[in-house]
């Protein structure tokens, strides 16, 4: 019996040909193969013989053998093609007719309630299955007879050739995906998603219970109980009554004028591509409703709001930005952790019961596109799992196809293993890596939480976060900038002004940071300060300089200048500059005569370069 969608759309076969018309076209057939094989005899040229004294006829034999099977792979083929033809067409009207309110298809039927073809069947697409099942049996029609097509085999050397052009060549075809096995050596050669290295930069947000007492540093629990350092001492001593624990600071963690969408404005305010949400910190709180950690989570106790579901909800809806959460894998004073430190991680009933279920919880609730996880508590990555966890996210999770992770899985692993390297925090090398990498780092020196007792001059100025971003760019790394909200979900003025100040400057800079990859040399060699990207769509090379000569006049030593060829752009400045090579290597440029407040830019200025090697 014939597979239905052959028999044409109403399931009816094609009839007869009538036997006078068949006869004359046999007719003609024959006469025109009998014209072409006299102009073949009059046109057939001698037969030549190769060096080897063997006609060129015998030399390609091997060929014409091959070109035989793929021609006979290919006349197997068709049958399958128009199968696969039929059924995509069968499948886009059944899912217009489908979509559509169960309206009437052409035919009077109506369809609706899923993807079936017109008569109601399960409807075959190519995406999901490839070869046609067996026939249902469908109601008896009477019908005119027609010759039956034998099924198209799929052996011999021919079938071969057809079945290699089905699977690697035919369009709509699912290709297999990689599987990544829960070993370095395996999950080390997963190829890094394209979109973090065009995205360059992107914030840090610290929040947490640390941002409570906002004294010192976000290890405030640590630095107060286990370590008793004096300053922390004193301050509790002198500001909270007798007795009172860490853990009272937990409903005091209020969050009331926390604005999701404000965060997310100011965000992409910044020019930054990503954002890493502190979703937990090593004090073990959670800032979603987790069910592995409760009543410590921002749902049970303080705001009583999940703060990760409401700003993944903002910078989606409000921004272009990637979307990331932080997690820590060890909790200071949690008592499971605490025994199986004790048994020197032989056991591991932490991981097991609360830091590995969270992962998965994070990942399946919010589904964010990195991973950035940290604090190891000096046990390896086999009492973490983290070779599972891993294999889990890259091969079975709904983030499997964008998701970055960083290195920090367990100890040894760190700028060993993983997705990007950090290496460490505020980790800039100042030189080119064979590996992705990242730099971590805080606008305020001396704490990654918001703190009370900041002063002025704890805070970099916009000029060294520029010279950060530059600087690491130039080497082919990621910037991750850190900011601390306060208690009651305000981020702090000098936090928002630093990161504006970052995004006007990438307003006019911008093409020489997103997208761009390292030149040859990294920084220039006679003029300090002086940082090179290269832009491959363009074709250019970009010299970000950070300090604007009293003369006017830059010397760049490392761009090999054309005469008559090369143009020099100042970024944010519609006219072209004068240079003069000097020699083969090296040039010197003029730059314009402008006030300060004609600048493009007030620190750092970019040059664009076009035709430079």
């Amino acid at each position: 019996m014939l597979h239905p969608v052959l028999l044409g759309r109403t399931g009816e076969a094609e009839p007869a040909v009538g036997s006078r018309r068949e006869g004359q076209t046999q007719q003609a057939a024959r006469e025109r193969s009998g014209r072409r094989s006299k102009a073949r005899a009059r046109l057939r040229p001698q037969i030549q013989r190769t060096p080897s004294g063997r006609s060129c006829g015998e030399e390609s034999a091997g060929r014409g053998k091959t070109r035989r099977d793929v021609g006979r792979g290919i006349s197997q083929l068709l049958p399958f093609l128009k199968i696969l033809k039929i059924q995509g067409t069968v499948c886009g009207r059944a899912a217009r007719w489908s979509g559509s309110g169960g309206e009437q298809p052409p035919g009077g039927r109506r369809v609706g309630g899923g993807a079936k073809g017109p008569r109601g069947r399960p409807c075959l697409c190519p995406a999901s299955f490839p070869f046609p099942s067996p026939a249902q049996p469908g109601p008896a029609r009477p019908r005119r007879a027609a010759p039956r097509t034998p099924a198209p085999a799929m052996s011999g050397p021919g079938g071969r050739a057809a079945l290699a052009l089905l699977l690697l060549g035919l369009p709509g075809l699912p290709q297999a995906r990689p599987r990544y096995e829960p070993t370095w050596g395996s999950l080390d050669a997963r190829p890094l998603p394209a979109w973090f290295d065009e995205a360059k930069f992107g914030v840090f947000i610290h929040w947490g219970v640390f941002s409570v007492p906002s004294f010192g540093s976000e290890w405030f629990w640590w630095y107060w109980q286990k370590e008793k350092r004096e300053p922390y001492v004193k301050f509790m001593d002198a500001n909270y009554p007798p007795g009172f624990s860490y853990e009272d600071f937990g409903p005091l963690f209020t969050a009331e004028f926390f604005d999701p969408n404000q965060w997310a404005d100011i965000l992409k305010a910044s020019g930054a591509k990503y954002v890493v949400l502190t979703s937990k910190h090593h004090e073990g709180f959670t800032l979603w409703g987790s069910k592995y950690s409760w009543n410590w989570n921002a749902v049970d106790v303080g705001p009583k709001r999940d703060l990760v579901a409401e700003l993944a909800t903002s910078v989606r809806n409000r921004t272009d930005l990637h979307f990331g959460l932080y997690h820590s894998l060890f909790e200071w004073f949690n008592p499971l952790f605490l025994e199986d430190a004790t048994n020197a991680f032989n056991t591991s009933k932490f991981p097991t019961s609360k830091s590995l279920p969270e992962l998965y919880e994070i990942v399946t609730k919010y589904q964010p596109e990195i991973i950035w996880s940290d604090g190891d508590g000096n046990a390896p990555d086999t009492y973490w799992n983290s070779t599972g966890f891993l294999a889990w996210l890259y091969n079975d999770s709904p983030v499997r196809d964008t998701v970055v992770t960083n290195d920090r899985w367990g100890a040894g692993s760190i700028c060993a293993h993983g997705g990007f390297y950090t290496c460490s925090d505020r980790y800039n090398p100042g030189r080119l890596l064979p590996h992705k990498w990242e730099n971590c780092m805080t606008i305020d020196r001396g704490s990654w939480g918001y703190r009370r007792d900041a002063r002025l001059r704890d805070y970099l100025p916009i000029e060294d976060l520029v010279k950060q971003l530059v600087e690491t760019v130039s080497c082919g790394g990621n910037l991750l900038m850190n900011i601390g909200p306060t208690h009651d979900g305000r981020i702090a003025v000098v936090f928002e002004e630093r990161l504006r100040q970052v995004g006007s400057w990438l307003e006019v800079n911008g093409e020489a940071i997103y997208g761009t990859k390292p030149w040859r040399a990294q920084n220039d060699t006679v003029t300090p300060g002086v940082w090179y990207t290269f832009t491959p769509k363009e074709g250019k090379v970009n010299a970000i300089f950070l300090n604007w000569p009293v003369s006017r006049i830059l010397e760049l030593g490392e761009p090999r200048a054309k005469p008559g060829e090369t143009q020099v752009k100042l970024a944010g400045y519609r006219e072209l500059l004068k240079w003069v090579a000097l020699g083969e290597k090296g040039m010197v440029i003029a730059l314009p005569q402008l006030t300060p407040q004609q600048m493009p830019c007030q620190w750092g200025w970019t040059l664009q370069l076009t035709d430079v090697d």
